[in-house]
């Protein structure tokens, strides 16, 4: 958009939105990162060959096409430190080293990230960055890193925003557009300063675990997570995001209903939606979930508005997203163990009742005809029932 076009937009009042600004203008994760990262499933035993061979099932699998770009390598690729202080990955399941990696990668199509941590160590106890945040910059770019995904264990004393803050400015000035992920678990509030250090998505919680929910309280479960999501939908837009954690879908913890609750309700939040299951051998119900061109669009729209939560009644919750063409997106989440009936009105979701709206179910992929003043369904038990409201 020229200085002159952007001059008259603003004498007429109108919103810029991110659909309207160039690719120069638009922000790193202009819409949440959308790609798969190998930490759920296959913890500290990653390799080459495995992250080759997962990049050619996001393209096989109609994955890429659904719009998922990153193919992420989490902790335990690297080693140790030469004796210059360059990172140096693992010789046994990294032969080929690397950037011969990224560039596979790239050549599918698709983006590579990569993981460090701001201690000395990270949480598998490989050399972290701390005092090498520029040197480990400087080789990711030479990489070809297009996604750092920075954890924040062994790091002692450190103060976070200020340690995000370097490794931005060392991604920075490499030149290379490199989005950070920012994995501080929460713990000093990222979402109060995340974009303020340059960070494209940041963690707010501990680290998901593949179940409903928790059952000792030792690991969190997806509503756990959930429920810690309530009051911090300001700080999300373009660029900058709410980061729930990865998903689980289909690494078998849960039902498919679950699952399908749990990509609806990543979709709402704008989260970022990055799979952790083997792409290789998807069951086709799992494959139907994340690729839902439907519930995508939710997650992906250019206004990135974070959905919230509008209504609780015990077990029942009906949360919505305002989306950019005025509709709203709407999920009745059903987390009772007995099949119920949940509703919403119209001001629930910003209309005024007398407004006559169509519904369209996203699973379903049908239109259910038009309401006034309110809707409502029969929803199973863990399940959820996502329609799109459009006046």
């Amino acid at each position: 958009m020229s200085a002159r076009a952007k001059i008259l937009v603003a004498m007429l009042g109108l919103l810029v939105t991110p659909s309207l600004l160039s690719a120069q203008e638009r922000p790193l994760a202009a819409t949440p990162p959308m790609g798969w990262n190998s930490w759920n499933k296959f913890g500290c035993h990653v390799s080459e060959d495995l992250i080759r061979q997962m990049a050619d099932a996001m393209v096989k699998s109609g994955m890429k096409d659904a719009g998922y770009q990153y193919i992420v390598i989490d902790d335990c690729w690297q080693v140790e430190r030469d004796p210059s202080g360059n990172i140096v990955p693992d010789p046994k399941t990294f032969p080929s080293g690397i950037k011969a990696l990224a560039d596979y990668v790239h050549s599918r199509g698709l983006k590579f990230g990569i993981y460090s941590d701001a201690g000395v160590k990270t949480c598998a106890k490989r050399p972290g960055s701390l005092g090498h945040e520029y040197q480990d910059a400087l080789k990711y770019a030479a990489w070809g890193v297009d996604y750092l995904k920075y954890d924040w264990c062994n790091t002692s004393t450190q103060d976070a925003q200020a340690a995000y803050a370097l490794i931005r400015d060392a991604l920075d000035a490499t030149g290379r557009p490199i989005v950070l992920s920012i994995c501080e678990w929460g713990t000093a509030k990222p979402w109060l300063w995340g974009k303020a250090v340059g960070g494209n998505l940041w963690r707010t919680t501990g680290d998901i675990g593949d179940q409903w929910e928790s059952k000792d309280r030792h690991q969190l479960g997806m509503l756990d997570i959930l429920d810690q999501q309530v009051g911090i939908e300001s700080y999300a837009g373009p660029g900058h995001w709410n980061d729930p954690d990865m998903l689980e879908v289909g690494n078998g913890g849960m039902t498919t209903e679950e699952y399908r609750a749990h990509f609806s309700l990543w979709s709402i939040l704008a989260a970022p939606l990055i799979a952790g299951n083997d792409l290789r051998d998807m069951k086709p119900e799992i494959h139907d979930i994340l690729t839902n061109k439907e519930v995508i669009a939710v997650n992906q729209d250019p206004l990135g508005s974070e959905g919230r939560r509008v209504m609780k009644d015990g077990d029942l919750e009906v949360w919505a997203k305002q989306m950019q063409d005025g509709s709203r997106t709407v999920v009745l989440l059903n987390r009772d163990t007995t099949e119920k009936q949940i509703g919403f009105s119209w001001e629930n979701v910003g209309y005024p009742d007398h407004l006559s709206a169509g519904v369209r179910d996203l699973w379903k992929g049908r239109d259910l005809g038009q309401f006034e003043g309110k809707f409502s369904a029969t929803v199973a038990p863990h399940s959820v029932v996502m329609v799109k409201v459009a006046p």
